[in-house]
Order: C-alpha cells, then structure tokens, then sequence
C-alpha cells in the first residue's frame, strides 16, 4: 500500500529517527545510543512525541500512544511502530528527502490558513516554528509563511537572502499557490 506524499514527505525527512528508534526497540543494546535523539527531539519542544516513544520502548504498542500527537509526530510515531512489526517498511536514513516535494502540500495548508481554518493555521505555525528552529533556508522559510498566508506573492521579497536552492523551494510554493 502506497503512503500519500504528505506521509512519505515527513517519513522521509524524518528517517534517521523513524529508523533509530524503531531498530534501537529489536535491539535494546542500542538503547543507549538513542537517548541522545531522544533529548534533543525535548530540547526542540517535542516533549509529546519523546514521551509516546519512551512509551513504545517500553514495550507499549497500541494506538492510545499517539492521541495527543500532532500530524507529523503521528506520522512518525506510526512509521516506527510498522518499523518495528516489519523493519523492511522503515525508510532508508541516507536518502534525503526532495523539499521540494512538499510545495504541494504547504500551500494547500497556507490556502486553508488563509481561509480561516484554525486547525491548518495552528498546523503551519508550528511547522513554521520547527522550521526556523532549523535555521538556514528552511528558517526563512519558516519566517515567510506568515505573508504567504496572508497574500504575500513577490518571490523576490520572500526570498531575500536564501540560497538558490531555497529560491527554487519558494518559487514551486507560489506556483502552486498560484494555480489556485
């Protein structure tokens, strides 16, 4: 069964840590080797998520783990608990993820925002927090989806300082807000 993009997208941005956590639970030896991801997922305001895997670690499997979770640390929570039932479904660490990939699915979350929806806007704002939290382009961009909401379209302006590769990312983003 094929994931939807917006699964694969975090799945895939995220795989080093879907993958940590869940071969660190086949193999406890490595249990050691995973509370530093683990304290800094905390240091990064992911208490919630950190809290479902101690959870999951501690042998814990149902779907009462991720109730409190947000979207994407569903989507990770998920993605470890297959990793664990079957470690041929965990994604390759090495293989990055294509940002660009996720312009469709940011500007349907920026046009539902810009539409008054409460729970898309409070979705993007903290994407937007993780993001400038990751500093370098993905800060700026994080920093750009609060005029994209609200109607911003100068790719010049949003991209003030961004590397061409950042460039790219925000021109496919207004593009795709564009065809709407």
């Amino acid at each position: 069964m094929a994931l939807p993009d917006r699964t694969q997208q975090v799945i895939q941005t995220y795989a080093a840590f879907i993958h940590g956590v869940a071969t660190a639970c086949a193999q406890p030896q490595l249990l050691p080797q995973l509370q530093p991801m683990l304290a800094q997922a905390e240091q990064q305001g992911w208490n919630k998520l950190v809290a479902a895997l101690r959870l999951i670690i501690a042998g814990r499997r149902d779907s009462g783990i991720y109730a409190e979770l947000d979207d994407d640390e569903r989507i990770i929570v998920e993605a470890i608990l297959r990793g664990i039932q079957n470690p041929a479904t965990l994604p390759d660490p090495n293989q990055a993820a294509d940002p660009n990939a996720a312009a469709p699915g940011l500007a349907a979350m920026i046009q539902a925002s810009s539409g008054g929806d409460a729970a898309a806007l409070s979705a993007l704002a903290n994407m937007a927090e993780q993001m400038v939290k990751a500093g370098g382009d993905m800060a700026k961009l994080g920093g750009g989806l609060r005029r994209l909401v609200n109607g911003e379209r100068d790719v010049n302006l949003l991209t003030r300082g961004m590397s061409s590769k950042g460039r790219d990312l925000m021109e496919k983003l207004v593009a795709e807000l564009s065809k709407s």
